[in-house]
């Protein structure tokens, strides 16, 4: 549980590049329609929506490689930007090595099945991105610190990093090989069992698709239902404007589900996070999950929303992936139709209303009402009871902490004195810091003199194991850790 904390607090930093972008794109295709459903595109307006898409399209559509480099300097030690280079060094050599013009060059046989073909096209996706910025962050973690023989002392330290993180993404590129298009293909075939279970088949379809977006494995059965891969193909039938009387199915029910959930089960359950987080850290909630909300709302953006709560609470993403399942019986169940050639928000759902196969897409006000109802009211109960952290209720920073003064403005005497509170540089494994905390891995508990320590003007002392040490500063922190780093060079 640590490590995906750890793990969702990395990923914040490039989760907030991403709802700028999704209002771009939704701004942008509001402007020019041609640019989801095809077109002549002239005009200023037209162009200038193609520009905005574009622009906020440039990181969407590149999110994985964010990822990759977010988690690979969020997850080492000093946040040290070695750590990103490695992480790079890793999903460059995996998604090379993965691709499939390389796999079905070294064997041929992958290309005699379709799955696998299709497992290794969605290869460049989240999933391998954080891997890779895993990768990258604990071969740096290990090995900065590495010494070589004089004969190769230009690769000691930092520089033989990125090499370890390439030999390592070697092998795991080496299993996965293997293993991705066996996991890929099974989803597959679960697909295929739930075809023929009606609007129960598409709940289960929906609960496993958002369960699925970390690892990029609901590619797999979005190729199922959305595509013709068995004979479905629910978004290609649906916006070639046929109806259900052309296929043997209810046109359009394995995408009618995902537009009240995103277009307002969203913004109810960003609602919930605003109002639980804590008051000192509401603008910060408020500026990441709201934008999220709009996102998901105008055009189905949901990843700034999901992938800032999925590692923090994942039993409340959980939660939420049931609700998509839910949701989708029902809406299907009521007869609501409509479909999307990007996503379930507004704009598509306003292009899709005059197809054929659309039906009663005026029951998006009450199922969307009730999704907004429900799932602020769940996300809401699920927070509190088990006091879950969402954004902005994070433990770093309580206001006490935030009001905290230090004594001592001299950044490097008090860094100097923390350090020999500490024990000296010999003593100290790992630094880092949070908004209030300077945060120290110790390799001696003993040689700790906490009054020491207290004698640089610092707040507090905090102790929660036997080779952690959190000094509580204040606001100022960052000053103060970057002395003390400068001083355990």
């Amino acid at each position: 549980m640590k490590f995906l904390q750890k793990l969702g607090k990395a990923l914040m930093l490039p989760v907030a590049c991403l709802p700028i972008c999704g209002i771009l794109m939704g701004i942008g295709y509001l402007l020019c329609p041609a640019t989801m459903q095809g077109g002549e595109i002239t005009g200023f307006a037209n162009l200038l929506g193609l520009f905005l898409v574009k622009a906020g399209g440039a990181l969407i559509d590149n999110m994985a490689i964010l990822f990759v480099v977010g988690v690979g300097v969020g997850m080492a030690d000093d946040n040290d930007g070695t750590a990103g280079l490695a992480a790079l060094a890793s999903w460059l050599m995996m998604t090379t090595l993965l691709n499939t013009g390389f796999v079905t060059t070294i064997m041929p046989s992958v290309a005699e099945n379709q799955n696998s073909v299709i497992a290794f096209d969605k290869i460049a996706n989240p999933f391998i991105g954080i891997l890779a910025g895993v990768i990258g962050s604990m071969c740096y973690n290990k090995f900065k610190g590495t010494k070589l023989p004089d004969w190769l002392s230009f690769f000691s330290g930092k520089r033989c990093v990125a090499i370890v993180a390439g030999v390592v993404s070697i092998v795991v590129s080496a299993v996965l090989l293997f293993v991705w298009p066996l996991i890929f293909g099974a989803l597959i075939a679960i697909g295929k069992g739930i075809v023929g279970l009606g609007p129960v088949g598409a709940g289960i379809y929906a609960f496993l698709n958002r369960l699925l977006i970390p690892t990029g494995l609901h590619h797999a059965l979005n190729n199922v239902f959305w595509f013709d891969t068995i004979g479905l193909g629910d978004l290609s039938h649906f916006w070639a404007g046929e109806t259900s009387a052309d296929v043997t199915w209810s046109l359009g029910m394995y995408m009618s589900g995902f537009f009240p959930c995103m277009m307002f089960g969203i913004p109810g359950a960003a609602l919930a996070m605003i109002q639980t987080a804590k008051e000192n850290k509401r603008k910060v909630a408020i500026g990441l999950v709201a934008s999220a909300a709009v996102c998901a709302f105008v055009c189905g953006v949901t990843e700034p929303f999901e992938f800032g709560f999925m590692f923090l609470a994942p039993v409340l993403y959980l939660v939420y992936a049931l609700l998509y399942g839910i949701f989708t019986t029902i809406t299907v169940m009521l007869g609501f139709r409509a479909g999307f050639s990007f996503s379930a928000g507004a704009t598509d759902l306003l292009f899709s209303a005059s197809l054929p196969a659309a039906a009663k897409t005026w029951l998006i006000i009450p199922l969307g009402i009730a999704a907004f109802i429900v799932f602020y009211v769940v996300f809401r109960f699920a927070i509190t009871k088990w006091d879950l952290k969402t954004p902005g209720r994070e433990d770093d920073d309580d206001e006490a902490e935030k009001s905290a003064v230090l004594a001592n403005n001299d950044y490097t005497q008090v860094a100097s004195i923390i350090l020999e509170g500490i024990g000296g540089k010999a003593n100290v494994a790992s630094i880092d810091n949070c908004i209030t905390r300077l945060r120290l891995e110790i390799k001696d508990y003993t040689a700790v003199d906490e009054k020491k320590i207290k004698s640089a003007g610092v707040a507090g002392v905090v102790r929660p194991g036997k080779n952690s040490v959190q000094v509580i500063i204040g606001t100022k922190v960052q000053f103060v850790a970057d002395e003390f780093k400068k001083l355990c060079k």
